[in-house]
């Protein structure tokens, strides 16, 4: 088996275990085990912050653990390495920061291995999807604890709905891709998004409604920049050593539109990849800082997912026009621009970084204004199950900008 296992799933694994020694380093055994509880049985919907519910050490944990019974899952199925792997493996580790937890990833998982038994398929076909289909994970804690039925009961009405939600996920994601054309690099999230608007749209009916919930820590910004930008130096310098001393294909790289499917691992290699990861990380943590937000679960959640897709259709030159665009959009706007979700807004509007890299920056601009309007008014339809709910904002957007665009502006070749 130790042949099998590439050396990218080490760097995985190697990062798994710093954090599980920063976990313990940063907070007692005892204080850990606390937290980690309440990771496990409460509520987690948008925008549950683990770091202020439970503390550094158990958030910490609680990633290793997501991370490493991925790349573990991974393994088992024998996939290699690619850019889609690395952007589900960094979006997993910055969705355990605020969402998904250890336990409630598997029902989701398994009812997508069991749509592919249904399919007569290797799960190998399906174990991405599986992996970012867990962004209805909050499902699971919120059914399992509504408390309108005996505890078994709530239990096994949560895991029942969750398996049955992974089970229709994967056409239904299939289907979302050909809507918006590769042009919302969260596609999981859009399809995400109307599954769980019609989950709620169900609750409501029966007298189920879902308390709103803000858990966002601050504070601790010093503590986490310096982990952030150590972490993205050390990508930058081993991928620039894994480049050949150089930075070769870069710019290359950013000439790529970024439109699904965009596999810059496969097309450019690993070396330069994780340049382009990195300088990405170093961006996005620089612009939270420029607007007066706050380093915490869900803001480097964002970064971690940011610099996974750097392998898998985003670079500084399809990013930028969008990103900025959201912030003008939250400037002019009646949300405040360092608010939790004027932040999670901005950066995750990087999901239409391909409209930026297809049709130019001003349609960025354009893209990323319109997108922070969006995202600000489809949380209530899905009631927070859906962690990517910029995911289905973009879907929606590029629903309504690309047949617009492409009406009065000929994509370039």
């Amino acid at each position: 088996m130790r042949s099998k296992i590439h050396s990218t799933y080490y760097m995985f694994i190697s990062f798994s275990i710093l954090l599980i020694i920063l976990a313990f380093i940063m907070d007692s055994p005892m204080e850990i085990f606390i937290g980690f509880k309440k990771i496990i049985v409460e509520s987690d919907i948008l925008i549950t912050d683990y770091i202020k519910l439970a503390g550094v050490g158990a958030a910490f944990l609680n990633v290793a653990l997501v991370v490493l019974s991925s790349v573990f899952l991974l393994i088992l199925v024998e996939i290699k390495p690619n850019g889609s792997t690395v952007a589900a493996l960094f979006t997993m580790a910055g969705f355990s920061l605020f969402g998904k937890n250890i336990i409630n990833i598997w029902p989701i998982i398994f009812g997508i291995w069991l749509y592919s038994r249904y399919q007569k398929e290797k799960f190998i076909n399906y174990v991405l999807i599986s992996l970012f289909a867990t962004t209805l994970s909050p499902s699971v804690n919120v059914l399992s604890f509504l408390g309108h039925l005996p505890y078994y009961g709530n239990v096994f009405i949560g895991l029942s709905l969750s398996i049955f939600i992974g089970f229709i996920f994967p056409p239904m994601a299939s289907y979302c891709l050909k809507i918006h054309q590769g042009y919302n690099l969260y596609n999981i999230g859009f399809a995400a998004g109307l599954l769980a608007t019609l989950l709620m749209s169900l609750l409501r009916a029966f007298g189920i409604n879902l308390e709103t919930r803000l858990l966002w820590s601050t504070g601790n910004n010093l503590l986490f920049s310096v982990m952030l930008f150590t972490l993205f130096t050390i990508m930058i310098t081993v991928g620039y050593v894994e480049n050949g001393k150089s930075f070769k294909n870069l710019l290359r790289l950013y000439k790529k539109p970024g439109r699904l499917v965009s596999d810059y691992y496969l097309l450019f290699g690993r070396g330069i990849t994780m340049v382009n990861m990195g300088i990405l990380g170093l961006y996005s943590t620089l612009f939270v800082l420029l607007i007066g937000g706050d380093l915490n679960g869900p803001t480097i959640g964002g970064i971690l997912t940011i610099v996974g897709f750097g392998a898998f259709g985003k670079h500084l030159r399809n990013v930028f026009p969008v990103m900025v665009g959201a912030m003008l959009s939250s400037l002019l706007n009646i949300w405040q621009i360092n608010s939790p979700s004027s932040v999670l807004g901005i950066l995750f509007s990087s999901t239409l970084a391909p409209i930026s890299g297809q049709f130019g920056w001003i349609y960025g601009l354009i893209a990323g204004f319109l997108h922070i309007c969006l995202t600000m008014n489809l949380a209530y339809l899905h009631g927070g199950l859906n962690l990517y709910n910029n995911g289905f904002a973009g879907g929606i957007a590029c629903i309504i900008l690309i047949p617009i665009i492409t009406a009065f502006r000929r994509e370039r070749e």
